[in-house]
């Protein structure tokens, strides 16, 4: 499996991050819609996209506005936008208001309904789980069958949250391949990460070891950390190894 990941910064875009939107090509989903989904007419493989939303903040949702742009590279048969009933609700309303915008792109809405299975276009099947961040957040984790001899594989994506060993979502993401986890400010930072609903190094490194992922690649980077490495990985590796910050515009394979 590959997953593009098209913004990696939070809060606003820097001279190296945009923010939040990770894409799957080959299944023709991405993840929010921060400002770096103008770059998905270049990697998607599908003719229908689905977004599908952590939340409404705007980080994650502005480039919903992009979508014109996106068209004019990559014409589509179908845009679905999914998330939960009030984030999809702000959207329409507030985002797409004619006073903000001056019209609403063809975009078709569809809430995510509690404990919603989805299957997407290529057999995986994508479950959500609610995390706590103001204003309320879900996170996502998708898992394909074994199939013409390749494995089984699993993500997760987790942005917006405090994270810890014993969160509540500890069971939801499991032992996947791939968590993409939100890890927003360094350790020295760890009383702010918490006061405003984001996590914070080893934090993180802690919660991926105590749901035994496999891999985990640290995105949502705090937009003033513009440095060429703007988050020290030596305390996240002391707890768990295989541990990397996510770039703009890096494929993953998992």
């Amino acid at each position: 499996m590959k997953l593009q990941l098209l913004g990696t910064g939070g809060y606003h875009p820097s001279d190296t991050r945009h923010t939040a939107c990770l894409l799957l090509p080959e299944s023709g989903v991405a993840f929010d819609a921060g400002t770096g989904a103008y770059r998905l007419g270049r990697f998607l493989k599908t003719d229908e996209l689905t977004f599908f939303l952590t939340h409404a903040h705007l980080d994650h949702i502005v480039g919903l506005t992009y979508l014109y742009t996106i068209l004019h590279e990559r014409p589509l048969k179908r845009v679905l936008v999914r998330g939960e009933e009030d984030k999809l609700d702000a959207v329409r309303r507030r985002l797409f208001s004619s006073e903000l915008f001056p019209s609403m792109p063809p975009l078709e809405f569809k809430v995510l309904a509690k404990e919603e299975i989805v299957t997407l276009a290529d057999g995986g099947r994508l479950s959500h789980f609610p995390l706590e961040h103001p204003g309320g957040t879900i996170g996502y984790r998708v898992d394909w069958p074994a199939e013409n001899g390749a494995s089984a594989k699993s993500m997760a994506y987790v942005t917006d949250t405090t994270a810890s060993f014993d969160s509540p979502y500890v069971d939801k993401i499991h032992g996947v391949d791939l968590l993409v986890h939100e890890c927003y400010l360094p350790d020295e930072y760890a009383e702010s990460a918490k006061q405003y609903g984001h996590s914070f190094t080893t934090a993180v490194a802690e919660l991926a070891r105590a749901a035994q992922v496999k891999r985990l690649v640290l995105t949502h980077i705090h937009p003033l950390e513009s440095a060429e490495k703007p988050l020290d990985l030596a305390p996240a590796q002391r707890i768990f190894t295989n541990v990397s910050l996510g770039a703009d515009l890096t494929e993953i394979e998992f």
